[in-house]
């Protein structure tokens, strides 16, 4: 089941249906697939960015890069696949980019700022910080495929098809996130040992 917003009961071959409807010309049928997919994409695309700060931009241009090429969209495989697939390749053009330009900053130690503008009394914070820690501490393509598989809750051969890689690998990095992620954790809770 894919979670979507207003459409609790809204599947992947809803989706689909919607995104080939949209590449038949409905303008309706692809703000439903914005709506079912937004969040997905959103998820997808904060977890590759090397900087969430600019996440929403990404996502805007994720979905202005998929309704201009809607109209080639022919339903073999599920469109969240197809609009991970673009939203992928959106980040990594932005990599590019930037990586390309220089940076400029006006404080010499921008982490302390980001980090002193976060609410910081919210249920939860501390622990989705530790864990968000871990996950991007993971390789990128470990990470990636554990982002798809386990946090948008893609199939594995949907995952594969918008990593470019067989179904077999996915299941490979997907196997040795867990495993690292399970190390860093024990690693976290084992007590100093005192001298």
């Amino acid at each position: 089941m894919l979670p979507a917003q207003g459409h609790p009961a809204t599947t992947e071959d809803d989706v689909t249906a919607w995104a080939v409807d949209a590449a038949a010309g409905d303008a309706d049928a692809f703000e439903r697939v914005f709506r079912a997919l937004h969040n997905d994409v959103r998820r997808y695309v904060t977890a590759l960015a090397d900087d969430s700060q600019v996440a929403d931009d990404l996502v805007q241009e994720t979905f202005l890069r998929a309704v201009s090429t809607v109209h080639l969209f022919q339903g073999r495989g599920s469109a969240r696949a197809w609009m991970l697939t673009i939203a992928r390749r959106t980040v990594v053009d932005s990599i590019r980019r930037a990586a390309s330009r220089p940076r400029l900053a006006d404080t010499s130690d921008w982490q302390y700022v980001a980090e002193c503008s976060q609410p910081r009394d919210l249920p939860g914070f501390d622990e989705g910080i530790a864990l968000m820690a871990l996950v991007e501490s993971l390789p990128d393509d470990r990470r990636e495929a554990f982002v798809l598989t386990q946090v948008l809750d893609m199939p594995y051969d949907d995952a594969a098809r918008t990593s470019s890689c067989p179904v077999g690998t996915i299941r490979s990095r997907v196997s040795r996130a867990r495993t690292t992620l399970c190390a860093m954790l024990d690693d976290r809770e084992q007590p100093a040992l005192a001298y």
